[in-house]
């Protein structure tokens, strides 16, 4: 029963939500949640009912809820200076104290940092970024980007394009024509069941180059993907899939973008998702665990190869014509300075990678067996459960029947939030980094009870 009916009539009459199906939404077919407070895993909505928050809002609250060292930085910094602008080498305690820790922290070919809001927009400014390199290089052919089906980089246009699933190009007239997309890394997907790892790889790495081949290596700027696949099915890279990709790129001098919007900042049991897979990017897109999401901050950090570009550029053209009104807003670097020191001083990086091995190892004992759980999957604290029809076969359910949906739904009832991912049946897990055995108990226990609500015993 809601304890407050006149906001939920405000929300259906007013309020344009994201990622929802807006008819059901305004006809009250689907419910308004409002969520009034949070502590460690849990959050709490204005009912008074409590949720463990299996995916961390959006993969993002990474310490977890309600640590007042994040909070009580904001309102310190808000007090003192609530907003100046970064254009022309202005700059505040803050945003260049970040600027030091977030370098600090990523790969040591790593020059600068660029601070925009969202990954959406810092992924915008790595496409600007890399068009302007090559133009400043006397490329000016060498523009497409090539990303991944499945892959997920915003719902922009440009990095609408990029991210290569159906729902974000439906009716927005994407992909523009400067993005292509290779195969997806999804080893349980292959084509070939008969396929091996080793195998799949090489075939991965095979299609790219044909790709290039097939569109001209002169027009390609750059190749981007995400270390782990997130949105697109919580995928890790089959066995030497990165070390392939790169030499391809390499031979043909394409820049690499790592999006480690979901990756950076300890989710797969290490500082970057870059040092992980022995990544060597060009530009890493930073965002969700820079600031767990207590303030709105993402970033781009530039390589010194990239940079010197850049500097070139500014010295042929004048100042580079780029750049957001909110960008290093020293509210978010203030909350990216509290929470990467917050990351240190716990040892999240550490239980990410002991509490994700726990998880997933658990999550696979209590259900691999199952005879509709086709792929139970992770790395870090990032998990997935993907169900089939038919476990030989691998066939798939139809997509109408939304069994990923009602496992969802079917977990929230026991007071576990897990996430329906899009384009399969699949659940997929992202907990805060601070996640205890216990709570990973708790998970566990209440997916095998939601796989028996909607499936029956194995």
């Amino acid at each position: 029963m809601l304890t407050n009916d006149q906001l939920a009539q405000w929300d259906r009459e007013n309020f344009f939500h994201p990622s929802t199906h807006l008819a059901q939404h305004a006809r009250g077919e689907t419910p308004t949640r409002v969520i009034t407070g949070g502590s460690g895993v849990y959050i709490e909505d204005r009912d008074g009912k409590k949720m463990l928050d299996g995916f961390a809002g959006l993969y993002c609250v990474n310490v977890g809820y309600g640590r007042p060292e994040i909070s009580e930085a904001i309102a310190a910094q808000a007090k003192e200076l609530a907003y100046y602008h970064s254009y022309v080498g202005h700059g505040t305690e803050a945003s260049i104290t970040l600027s030091k820790m977030v370098l600090d922290r990523a790969p040591s070919n790593m020059s600068k940092v660029y601070f925009g809001l969202g990954g959406s927009d810092a992924n915008e400014t790595n496409v600007k970024l890399v068009w302007y390199y090559n133009n400043v290089l006397g490329r000016p052919e060498k523009k497409k980007i090539i990303s991944r089906w499945r892959g997920y980089h915003g719902s922009g246009l440009v990095t609408g394009s990029l991210t290569g699933l159906e729902l974000f190009h439906k009716k927005f007239d994407l992909p523009l024509s400067q993005v292509i997309h290779t195969d997806a890394p999804y080893y349980f997907r292959r084509p070939d069941l008969a396929q091996s790892e080793a195998d799949f790889t090489a075939q991965c790495a095979s299609e790219l180059e044909a790709l290039i081949e097939r569109e001209g290596a002169d027009t390609i700027a750059a190749f981007i993907g995400e270390p782990v696949l997130g949105t697109g099915g919580i995928v890790p890279p089959p066995a030497g899939y990165w070390a392939a990709i790169q030499a391809v790129l390499k031979k043909h001098d394409i820049l690499l973008i790592a999006d480690e919007v979901v990756t950076g900042f300890g989710r797969l049991g290490s500082m970057m998702g870059s040092d992980h897979y022995g990544i060597e990017a060009d530009i890493i897109t930073i965002a969700k665990g820079l600031t767990s999401a207590y303030a709105p901050l993402s970033g781009s950090i530039i390589s010194d190869k990239v940079w010197k570009v850049l500097e070139q550029g500014t010295d042929e053209l004048g100042p580079i014509g780029h750049g957001w009104t909110y960008s290093a807003h020293p509210i978010g670097a203030a909350a990216g300075v509290a929470n990467l020191d917050l990351i240190d001083r716990l040892g999240l990086v550490g239980n990410a990678k002991e509490m994700g091995a726990y998880f997933n190892k658990a999550l696979a004992d209590a259900l691999g067996s199952h005879a509709h759980v086709g792929d139970v999957r992770g790395e870090g604290l990032l998990a997935a459960v993907e169900f089939v029809e038919d476990k030989e076969k691998r066939t798939f359910f139809d997509p109408s029947r939304k069994i990923g949906p009602a496992m969802a739904a079917a977990l929230l009832e026991q007071g576990v939030i897990a996430r329906a991912m899009p384009q399969g049946d699949i659940l997929g897990f992202a907990p805060p980094l601070c996640l205890t055995r216990e709570e990973a108990d708790i998970i566990v226990g209440a997916t095998v009870k939601a796989v028996e609500k909607v499936f029956g015993a194995a």
